[in-house]
């Protein structure tokens, strides 16, 4: 009897989860980028040509995109998770919030108008298993829009610290994760049963004036080294100092600054519905393309 693979496991969320519990109480402070993001969401959101009563906002963080997306006048009722409680406790400022895992969202089959998801689904090991979820959690013509961290993401300190601790130890732990590019990302909604997939990606770069503060800045948000493979001894301070070095040497601008690129990857999809526009099966079209045009047909084999 065969049995399902298992999902290869990346990322330790226990570990995820005590780093945004401390990232929570200081995170107004570090959330520019989740507002970038929100920000983004908004954008589509507003194109859309009707209202959505009953939303989801999975992945809440302190309640920033609920507040940004009621601004659009689109949305109702925002029912709000995050796996950190500490989150959902700041959450509860903007609406409904609980703390529930990611593959465990305690809602019925059909329950939701709209699911919403801001720069958390890159810390998710069964990516397609959750994008199965939104899709159940959706109603008929439910609309799916989330984004997440692409894999363009951090491409310079990635690479400084690569270099850095092979030249020191001789070889390199896992200090970054693994994000997906967008070709990937894409296709999970199809796979998970959704209409008319939509995949873009924004690429912001911001500057530093070095490593350490860059990496201040990831664990004011929460988005420090979880992953399971991580090393769980302490790292010479001398690896860390040479990584800077090679952070600045090899990225810099003429002003000093370290640029610290963040790809953001935004996904829309429906649930399906009848209503929805659907291609047409080839040779089904009423009407041909040369007598629209006014020219002749011509058989290509002819």
């Amino acid at each position: 009897m065969s049995q399902e693979p298992s999902i290869p496991r990346l990322f330790d969320q226990a570990a995820q989860r005590r780093n945004r519990a401390r990232a929570a109480a200081g995170f107004s402070g570090f959330d520019f980028l989740k507002r970038e993001a929100a920000i983004r969401i908004a954008d589509r959101l507003e194109l859309m040509r009707r209202d959505f009563p009953l939303c989801l906002d999975f992945g809440s963080h302190d309640g920033t995109l609920t507040g940004v997306i009621r601004e659009t006048g689109k949305t109702g009722t925002v029912l709000q998770a995050d796996p950190a409680p500490e989150f959902a406790a700041m959450a509860a400022a903007a609406g409904p919030a609980l703390a529930s895992e990611y593959d465990r969202l305690p809602f019925a089959e059909g329950s939701f108008d709209a699911v919403f998801s801001c720069l958390m689904l890159h810390w998710v090991d069964d990516l397609p298993g959750v994008m199965a979820q939104i899709r159940r959690l959706l109603k008929p013509d439910g609309l799916c829009l989330v984004n997440l961290l692409g894999g363009a993401t951090l491409t310079e300190l990635r690479a400084s610290l690569l270099e850095a601790e092979q030249e020191i130890y001789g070889g390199a732990w896992p200090r970054t994760a693994p994000m997906a590019d967008i070709r990937d990302v894409g296709g999970l909604l199809g796979r998970a049963g959704l209409a008319l997939p939509v995949a873009d990606a924004d690429r912001l770069t911001i500057t530093y004036p070095d490593m350490f503060r860059l990496m201040a800045d990831l664990r004011g948000m929460g988005e420090q080294n979880a992953l399971l493979g991580r090393r769980r001894t302490p790292t010479a301070r001398r690896m860390f100092l040479r990584a800077a070095e090679i952070y600045h040497d090899r990225f810099a601008g003429p002003d000093g600054r370290i640029p610290a690129s963040f790809e953001i990857i935004t996904l829309t999809g429906w649930a399906p519905h009848e209503s929805q526009q659907t291609p047409l099966r080839p040779g089904s079209a009423a009407h041909r393309l040369a007598d629209s045009l006014g020219t002749t047909e011509h058989d290509p084999e002819g």
